[in-house]
């Protein structure tokens, strides 16, 4: 057996970005529409001077360059970093579904990937057929499927349409069934690919539930996440990519903390119309803004531990819905979540109709809490126990100054809160 899980070296993704490229599958009919569509197309740009020739209209991307890095067998690593930084690149070449441009990847066992939802999964097919259908991908006998199969159903809850086609599942069941499969078929090697970011809070529990028994199994663990309190939970080593290259390896929480506090200033105000995203039309109820307000009302990003502040949360709602909870969790630069509130912890709204329109949720924080230090928000509003409605993790952050914080010696602890005492001396 070899000593190492997966060693990669020199490994770079070149991807062509002009108008010339697709990754899409491509058949015959359309090469040939390509064939002759494409000098026309030359020709337009070239004349009116948008592209001086072929060198513009074909252009490239390194998603990956230069990737170096070995992982030993029963390591758990974590892979974090911006949009764009090559995550999911870099997990796609390692589950083969990607060939590397430059320098290799071994992997030395059987891999179980999760990238997307359904992943693998044919939709004509049903969830049972599908289930036998990715064990055997992974090389694994019908004997050994049908001993895992009754877990695999019970995990997923979804036993009631086990026997559906797969095109007719919701994006939720398409997920529960995807990660039963990956996590209890028992690869060797199991890469995942950002598993929390779908699915209702209580199904996210269980995920990482799952994660940190697969972890105490003894296998080796691959883990894209953008929770960090996720990350540092299951994982010991963490890989930092940026732009493309890997610029940290070393232990989880120094690699966290170091990446939260990567950027100096941090942005008090987040809105969707400066993140736009395709996949938020799809949804029911969507994030439009958030923001942290200073008591005077004012956008700020330092807030004085003296000083009370307002987190305001706008969003918008499609289709008409009860039982929504808006919410935002504090999170330290360890990635831990602090403490978290929602907006029917004191308001009647949580049986409430809310129809479609425009909302603001606006929650106030009292003064003398957090220890001065960085801070992030993830926001989100679900449907508690039912499914997640949208999600932003690391929406907005603020600095919590020292300014009022009269404390002689230093308070462990993140929320140092000034309570009421009272002093008396008992007897005479």
């Amino acid at each position: 057996m070899s000593d190492l899980a997966i060693r990669v070296e020199g490994l770079g993704k070149e991807f062509h970005i002009g108008a010339l490229q697709t990754d899409r599958y491509r058949t015959f009919g359309d090469a040939l529409v390509e064939a002759i569509t494409t000098p026309v197309r030359r020709a337009r740009l070239l004349l009116s001077g948008r592209a001086t020739g072929a060198a513009e209209l074909d252009q490239s991307l390194w998603a990956l360059r230069d990737i170096e890095f070995e992982v030993k067998p029963g390591e758990v690593v974590g892979v974090i970093g911006r949009n764009g930084a090559g995550k999911s690149t870099l997990l796609k070449i390692l589950s083969r579904i990607t060939e590397p441009t430059t320098g290799f990847a071994e992997i030395h066992g059987r891999v179980g990937s999760l990238l997307e939802v359904g992943t693998g999964f044919h939709p004509e097919l049903t969830g049972r057929e599908n289930v036998f259908l990715n064990g055997a991908i992974l090389g694994m006998s019908r004997a050994e499927i049908r001993a895992k199969f009754d877990e695999i159903v019970a995990f997923s809850e979804i036993e009631k349409f086990i026997d559906t086609p797969v095109k007719h599942y919701s994006t939720g069941m398409g997920l529960r069934l995807a990660f039963a499969v990956a996590a209890h078929l028992d690869p060797e090697i199991l890469i995942v690919d950002e598993v929390l970011a779908v699915g209702d809070a209580s199904f996210q529990r269980k995920c990482l539930g799952k994660m940190g028994e697969v972890a105490h199994q003894g296998r080796t663990v691959l883990m894209v996440s953008h929770n960090m309190s996720a990350i540092t939970q299951l994982c010991e080593r963490t890989l930092l990519l940026d732009g493309g290259e890997l610029v940290m390896d070393g232990p989880s929480s120094e690699i966290v903390s170091s990446y939260l506090s990567a950027d100096g200033a941090v942005a008090s105000r987040w809105s969707r119309a400066d993140h736009p995203d395709e996949s938020d039309e799809k949804r029911d109820l969507v994030m439009d803004s958030v923001e942290i307000r200073a008591a005077d009302a004012s956008a700020t990003d330092v807030v004085a531990f003296e000083d009370s502040f307002t987190v305001e949360i706008r969003y918008t709602v499609r289709q008409s819905m009860s039982g929504i909870a808006v919410l935002f969790g504090v999170i330290d630069q360890k990635g831990d979540v602090v403490w978290s509130s929602w907006d029917t912890d004191s308001t009647d709204w949580s049986e409430k109709l809310r129809t479609p329109g425009s909302y603001l949720s606006r929650c106030t924080v009292p003064p003398h809490l957090l220890r001065p230090g960085r801070y992030y928000l993830n926001v989100a509003a679900h449907v508690p126990g039912v499914r997640m409605l949208d999600t932003r993790k690391q929406a907005v952050g603020f600095d919590v100054s020292t300014v009022g914080y009269g404390f002689t010696h230093k308070r462990p602890g993140v929320v140092t809160p000034q309570l009421e005492w009272d002093v008396s001396r008992n007897g005479g």
